[in-house]
Parts: C-alpha cells; structure tokens; sequence
C-alpha cells in the first residue's frame, strides 16, 4: 500500500494501514474572507467592503479553511454545500490598502487581537488583527469597521473562529483520539449512529487487532476492543475511496483518505462477504449525502438579527428656525485703525488691571477685549 502526501509516495507493508500518525496538511495557498463569516473562513469583497462567514463542501477539493487566497473569483467566493453565511458587515477597511477581494481560511489562524490602528478613514481607531500561517508564509490582516461603536466585527469573527476550533473532529482524521467511554462511540452534536458492527479486524498488523465499527452520518468509527485508545475516526470529509480489495486475510473493505488527511489507506475485515458488502453500500450512501449537505460542526445561534447600514442611517432634518440677526457690538472693531481718531484718548486706571490704560470706545469693554483674545 502507498500513503500519499508531500513529496513522493513511499511503498508501505500492507499491514501497517493505520501505524502512521495522522497529519494536517495546509494547502498551497490561503486566503482572506473579507468581509463575511462562514464555519470555515472569512472573506471580503474588495468592491464594496463587506465581510461574510461560511461552512464548506466535499465533493470538490476543501481549500477554504485551510488556505488564505488573494485577488480571488467572484466564484470562489460563493458558498459551498454545506457552507452558511452567519454574518454580513458592511464597510469594512482593509487598512492595508489591497482592494482585491480575499479569503482567511480558520485553519490558518494563528492569532486574532484587537488593537489601534491608523485608518485611513478614521485615523486612529479599533482594529481587528488576524495573523495567519500558510505552509511557512506568514500573513497579517488590518480591519476596521468604518461604523463607529460597532463591536461585531471583533465579537463574530472571535466567536466563530472559537467555534470552529472546537470542532475539527468533524473535519479531521484523528488516530488514538479520546473517542469511547464505556465501550460507546461519544456522538458528536447532529451526530447519529446508523450501524455498530461487532468482530470488525483492523489490518494493521500481522495477526490484526479485533475491534468494533460504527457508522454514522458524519464519520466512521473503528475502536480495538482491548484498548479504546487504539482507534481511528475518519470523517466522510477526509474519504477519498471505498472499495472492497483482497487481501492476505481475505476480502477486506479499504478507505483511502484524502491527501490533505494525509493520503492513508485503511483496511477493515468484515464477515460475513454479505455484511461486508452491505456495509460498503451503506457508507457509500451515506457519504453521498453528506456530500450534498456537510456537516461541519460549527453551530451557531443568532440572538438578534443585525439590522443592515440603510435601515440604521437616520435621515438628517432641517430645523425651521429662525435666525435673530440682532445687531451685537463686534470687539474686533476695537483692533481696528479709528478713522475719526484726530489724538490719543485720555488715560484713566483700570481696576481690573491696577494699570492705566487709554479710555475705550462707548460700547466697548475689558471683559468683552479678553473673550476675543481667547
């Protein structure tokens, strides 16, 4: 058997099936979600500034958790089956200037704080910064919501990213995973048991270890029944193949998973041929239709819909008011050359000074001199 992955395939003995450590794999390039939030990433358009949030699809190669892309196509950033828009902002900066619309797959952060940063609209202000990693380049992201006291922009992104990093056993191939307590299969939410397959070998030694096999709407499931913690979850999101294959221990169901899993091929004996066969048709169907609706466990609940940018503006009103164009004594006058002026005005003492000063102009006075100086 082969296991695939980065570099070149290697021949490994066919009864080491599962002896490798699963891996996670990032594909070659990541991108930004701009302006909106999904299960799996966020992603802006760089027209007209807006964020969403998605969850993805199987059928064709999962990038968007697991890269960050620039300068994507309109329909790259579309959602897949599976995939649902949690939250939409509107006028959002990239505070690094790109207008190219973008894609921040989860996967790939590493940090996400809040800071001040100089905008080019607001000057300085609050501003969300995600740090990412994408095979070993290393991306930084400046956005700002033009909406000022708006604290969506921190609190959904956050709290998807959360969500989603508490989920990937719907996502991710586990090997030794804490996943039976009390010889139970521990179900995940929306997860249900359709098949729980008793004698099932695992062919990844040369006697093979007996175990249980269970089937569910999200995953397969294979434990040993003397050590629960020798077990393996393979999510139908990670499966590339199932068929059934001879082997030196008869019939034998094989599972290839995905290369970003790692490219792992999985050998199960189960008999009699006739469940063996029954069980490949049941996952297999049941992995069609997880492909047309994945599962990817990001749950979410909105606790009050936000209102769009339109519906908040309030529409400003012009007073009906009526200006008092009473004549007031302007003491900048007093600053002015006195045309009429033939010689200097006596001098009298100002007490509010203890100086003596030249008498003022009718109308004019200290106080008034000050507040203009002021």
């Amino acid at each position: 058997m082969t296991r695939r992955g980065g570099g070149k395939a290697r021949t490994l003995p066919q009864e080491a099936w599962i002896s490798a450590p699963a891996v996670d794999v990032v594909t070659e390039a990541a991108r930004c979600l701009g302006a909106s939030e999904t299960p799996l990433g966020l992603r802006r358009c760089g027209e007209c500034h807006r964020w969403a949030s998605v969850t993805m699809s199987v059928l064709d190669a999962l990038w968007e958790d697991r890269d960050v892309r620039f300068d994507i196509s309109s329909q790259q950033m579309k959602t897949r089956p599976g995939e649902v828009l949690i939250d939409c902002l509107d006028s959002i900066e990239d505070t690094k200037g790109n207008n190219g619309d973008r894609a921040i797959g989860y996967n790939c952060i590493l940090n996400i704080t809040t800071r001040t940063a100089n905008s080019k609209l607001r000057g300085q202000t609050e501003a969300l910064y995600i740090l990412t990693k994408c095979n070993s380049t290393r991306f930084e992201f400046i956005f700002t919501n033009l909406v000022p006291g708006s604290p969506r922009l921190f609190t959904s992104v956050i709290a998807v990213h959360r969500a989603y990093e508490t989920s990937k056993m719907y996502r991710d191939f586990k090997l030794r995973s804490a996943l039976i307590q009390n010889k139970q299969l521990r179900l995940l939410p929306q997860e249900h048991v359709y098949d729980k397959i008793n004698g099932v070998w695992n062919l990844s030694s040369d006697q093979g270890n007996l175990g249980t096999f269970f089937i569910t709407n999200v995953r397969i499931v294979w434990h040993a029944n003397m050590n629960d913690s020798f077990n393996v979850s393979i999510p139908y999101l990670q499966i590339r193949s199932i068929k059934i294959r001879d082997s030196k221990f008869g019939l034998a169901l094989v599972i290839e998973s995905s290369q970003q899993s790692g490219g792992y091929v999985l050998g199960f004996k189960i008999d009699p041929v006739e469940k063996l066969q029954e069980s490949v048709k049941e996952i297999n169907s049941l992995h069609k239709v997880y492909s047309a609706s994945p599962i990817f466990g990001v749950d979410y609940e909105m606790e009050e819909k936000p209102q769009p940018l339109e519906a908040l503006t309030v529409e400003q009103i012009q007073d009906d008011v009526e200006i008092d164009s009473d004549d007031h004594t302007d003491a900048f006058v007093a600053y002015f050359a006195d045309g009429n002026k033939q010689q200097d005005r006596e001098p009298v003492f100002s007490e509010e000074l203890g100086l003596a000063i030249e008498k003022l102009k009718d109308g004019f006075t200290l106080q008034g001199l000050w507040e203009v100086m002021s």
